[in-house]
């Protein structure tokens, strides 16, 4: 497993060993300020269907944890829920909204509509995480909330309650930081291989095709800013395979333009006015630019769906690039190409 851009790994191993098992259950007894005090409250023996449990005190106490008497069957579990997402409770105060599957709240409706007017408990872990009063029947939405909650515990505890628990323990056999020096070393050879690609590319366009080369290198700048604006935007962070993307989308570039310009000159060798012979040009080559393009956007997004960090990555970047790629070589081009031929005299050749 790879994740770059983590700073906070031990964040990330308490996550991956998380079970987060939600159980919600019937509350018969609580706060108590320990387990005696519950002994004391049921005669010194608990009831046959029912556990002590640790949670939080309630607000305003100033026991740091309190002891709820709870049923030992649960109404519904972990394996009943359906989704998890962080959201806020009325209070505005982080909390964790979860949704039940088909059956897990036909029984949840069912127990709720038993015990109005009595209490359940949220068990978390068999911790109980919140205590609330049943004032009518429920069906399959509920939500976890505490004050202590911030909003990145809401998040962690979403996606561990998504995840649900896990089958087999997990030993790490063996782990590697990538420092910010090797990191930087890294992303430094990349860029500079990129850079040196792209400056070639642009040196052999306005060697080859002229006054036209001119068109594609600010087709390709402009295609390399978008691209990079669009990671920025999603917060995309850019690995080494995703700077291999980048080349690889310069090299689409330069094969939408090639294919312009050579049925550009194609047009032109025939008879054709530099104004037919563009507007032919591009109508001709429009087919082939977008059959190529989609086919690898789509070879891009099974490497996503299927690919691990590194590919997927390279998979993000490439995608971003070849759309940014059909706007620059096809729209950006011909408006080019547009303010070029209403600056000509009728009949002057076109450069190309």
């Amino acid at each position: 497993m790879q994740l770059p851009g983590i700073d906070d790994p031990e964040r990330v191993k308490d996550i991956m060993q998380s079970t987060a098992m939600l159980e919600i259950k019937q509350s018969l007894g609580g706060p108590y300020p320990s387990e005696q005090a519950a002994l004391q409250d049921k005669g010194g023996v608990l009831p046959a269907d029912a556990i002590l449990l640790p949670g939080q005190a309630q607000p305003g106490s100033t026991e740091g944890q309190a002891w709820y008497l709870v049923s030992r069957v649960s109404a519904v579990s972990g394996k009943d829920l359906r989704d998890a997402q962080p959201s806020s409770d009325q209070n505005g105060q982080p909390s964790v909204s979860f949704t039940l599957t088909g059956e897990g709240g036909q029984r949840f409706y069912n127990f709720t509509t038993a015990h109005v007017g009595d209490s359940l408990a949220v068990v978390l872990d068999n911790k109980v995480k919140e205590v609330a009063n049943i004032k009518e029947p429920i069906r399959d939405r509920g939500e976890i909330s505490g004050g202590r909650m911030s909003d990145q515990q809401s998040k962690d505890l979403a996606m561990i309650l998504r995840s649900g628990a896990l089958p087999a323990g997990i030993t790490y056999l063996n782990e590697e930081v990538v420092g910010a020096s090797l990191g930087a070393d890294s992303i430094r050879a990349g860029v500079r291989a990129a850079v040196v690609g792209m400056v070639a590319v642009l040196i052999f366009m306005l060697i080859y095709y002229r006054g036209a080369g001119i068109n594609a290198d600010i087709a390709l700048i402009l295609n390399l800013i978008i691209l990079l604006g669009f990671m920025g935007y999603f917060e995309a962070v850019l690995t080494l395979p995703g700077i291999a993307g980048v080349i690889l989308t310069v090299g689409m570039g330069v094969d939408s333009n090639v294919l312009i310009f050579e049925r550009i000159r194609e047009e032109l060798r025939n008879g054709k006015t530099p104004a037919s012979a563009v507007d032919q040009g591009f109508s001709h080559a429009w087919i082939t630019i977008v059959d190529t393009h989609v086919t690898t956007i789509l070879s891009a997004a099974i490497l996503f769906i299927f690919g691990t960090g590194p590919v997927r990555g390279f998979a993000t970047t490439l995608t971003f690039g070849l759309l940014a790629n059909l706007f620059t070589a096809v729209f950006v081009s011909r408006a080019i190409f547009d303010w070029i031929l209403g600056r000509k005299q009728r009949g002057e050749a076109l450069s190309i």
